[in-house]
């Protein structure tokens, strides 16, 4: 295997990881249990300082295991009282009956305070425990389970190496592109990584069937298996499978995603329409997973010129590389795939994220909706042309142009969003 391979195996494997509900809450959780841990007791005081992003996916969203709450405090709280980040974003699976008591007169207490930190990295928190005058504060930023310092009554007691200290410095030293990432795809032994895909394959529709079956936040799955008469088309499929599985999981659903790029939205979206046309097309295992390294690829690339956080909406790049990813898997010409790419990318781009929340549901479907009409105008020669806006003239220029807009373009309508999110 050459060097280049084997840097996208680990890739990847640093990206798919399973989580247990949105990744900015179980991060908040992560940094508390950690706190604690080091602390060595429960705390009689729990401070939580984090950026402005943070603050935004966590404000809406319901965690899982604790009964319907939301918000950083009860995030916080139940880390602590699990206190086992060694089971990183999956370690609100823990949470007991007695935990969910406990978290809401702790809550009642005001265990929990905290603060917005200006000018920090968008993924940034930084959890304080303390107990008997011993004060511990963990860091964790740029990745959801990334220590980078610890301290202990203002003594630093671990600071994560230069090399470690952040996701630029641990996954973008890896470069993509669309040629490298398409010919990954198909040609990489399927060995070294299908364990990984099966269980994104297993976890992703497990949750998506859950979403039809309940009463998920806003029911967007729902409402399109209805209008399409018990899905009549696999076009409706894919978008209702995709908004089912973001509407059980915003919602508070007991079941975990593998994820993308920190995202577990941007998980189910570039790969749910992948497993829904493989399964109408009748695909077979090695079909499926090439089309699956060349989304989550792909999905990874975008976001690596974005940011994990930014107010760049995720499932809109994650949509263009999981219907790219169907392109793939229907055995397209590659011009056919990378038009579907820089259509879906040149359509919605604009679309801002304000947190997670239900509304992520519609907006999976919606970009969905757009990406298959990028897909049908690639087969149909009407793609976009090069000066088209911000229609470049190669998918990676264009890409480059999307994540520039989103990282820095949006930057100050990241601001506003927040504010706008948190005036009463």
């Amino acid at each position: 295997m050459s060097k280049e391979m084997k840097e996208y195996m680990q890739l990847l494997r640093n990206e798919l990881i399973p989580a247990f509900g949105c990744t900015e809450p179980i991060a908040l959780a992560f940094a508390a249990a950690k706190a604690v841990e080091v602390l060595g007791c429960f705390p009689d005081r729990i401070n939580v300082q984090c950026s402005g992003n943070i603050i935004k996916n966590v404000k809406s969203v319901i965690i899982p295991n604790s009964g319907g709450k939301k918000g950083i405090e009860y995030a916080a709280i139940l880390g602590a009282l699990v206190a086992k980040p060694d089971k990183g974003l999956e370690l609100l699976k823990g949470v007991s009956d007695a935990d969910r008591i406990r978290a809401e007169e702790l809550y009642e207490a005001g265990l929990c305070t905290v603060e917005l930190l200006p000018e920090v990295e968008n993924l940034h928190i930084c959890a304080e425990a303390s107990s008997k005058g011993i004060n511990v504060a963990v860091t964790v930023e740029k990745d959801h389970t990334h220590v980078s310092r610890i301290e202990r009554n203002g003594e630093i007691i671990y600071l994560a190496p230069c090399s470690e200290n952040s996701f630029e410095t641990l996954n973008n030293e890896v470069k993509l592109n669309f040629e490298d990432i398409y010919e990954f795809a198909a040609q990489s032994d399927l060995s070294e990584i299908e364990d990984i895909l099966a269980l994104q394959a297993e976890y992703n529709l497990s949750i998506a069937e859950e979403g039809l079956r309940k009463a998920y936040g806003a029911n967007i799955g729902k409402l399109f298996r209805e209008e399409s008469g018990g899905f009549a088309g696999v076009e409706q499929k894919a978008k209702a499978y995709a908004s089912a599985a973001s509407d059980a999981r915003m919602s508070g659903c007991a079941k975990p995603v593998v994820i993308n790029a920190g995202s577990g939205n941007q998980g189910i979206t570039v790969s749910l329409p992948v497993l829904v046309y493989a399964e109408h097309y009748g695909k077979n295992r090695e079909e499926l997973y090439r089309a699956l390294l060349f989304s989550n690829l792909t999905g990874i690339y975008i976001k690596q010129g974005i940011g994990r956080l930014s107010a760049y909406c995720g499932v809109v790049s994650a949509a263009a590389a999981g219907m790219a990813g169907v392109a793939f898997l229907l055995n397209e010409p590659k011009k056919v795939v990378a038009e579907t790419l820089v259509n879906a990318l040149a359509t919605l781009s604009g679309t801002i994220c304000d947190g997670a929340k239900p509304s992520c549901a519609l907006k999976i479907a919606t970009s969905v909706d757009a990406a298959i009409m990028a897909y049908k105008q690639a087969k149909s020669n009407n793609s976009f042309h090069s000066g088209d806006g911000i229609v470049k003239g190669s998918v990676d220029a264009t890409i480059e142009a999307v994540c520039t807009i989103g990282r820095k373009g949006m930057k100050e309508t990241d601001t506003v969003i927040l504010k706008t999110m948190l005036a009463k």
